[in-house]
């Protein structure tokens, strides 16, 4: 018995841990017990849900983005393409769990940022410093003896 072909690419698939942790977490919310069991074919429809969302929402918002004539879709396209399709309850929280991500990379950015211009730093000093050596504005060391010179 031949297998059966998947209907969706794999490439397209989602995760299907995030899928069950996002499930279990927002299931465990509504529960008094707060330990739900999803089954996997429920799993599997939530995933297969999410996933035809996330198509739905991105072919209106790249419709939007071309009636704009630009190429890249961006979270304004998103957020219209929400309202459009009836989805309009989504874009008060989406744009507030957009702005804390946009928060915390803001702080990564910084960091990072630092660490470049300091690892520039100490490049542009090795470079400037090709012998290791300082030498004084007369071209001397500035310690006298110590320029490793035999004399």
């Amino acid at each position: 018995m031949a297998e059966e072909a998947k209907a969706v690419p794999e490439a397209e698939e989602l995760p299907r841990t995030i899928v069950r942790r996002i499930v279990k977490d927002k299931l465990s919310r509504c529960s008094e017990d707060g330990d739900i069991s999803v089954n996997k074919d429920a799993l599997l429809a939530f995933s297969e849900s999410a996933r035809i969302f996330i198509h739905y929402i991105s072919a209106t918002a790249n419709d939007i983005c071309k009636e704009s004539k630009r190429q890249i879709v961006n979270a304004d396209d998103i957020f219209k393409a929400l309202e459009e399709t009836d989805f309009s309850e989504f874009i008060r929280p989406l744009k507030a769990s957009l702005e804390d991500f946009r928060k915390k990379n803001a702080g990564k950015k910084a960091a990072v940022s630092k660490e470049k211009e300091s690892e520039k730093n100490k490049k542009r000093k090795v470079e400037g410093e090709p012998s290791g050596k300082v030498k004084s504005d007369n071209g001397e060391s500035p310690e006298k003896g110590d320029s490793g010179d035999a004399e």
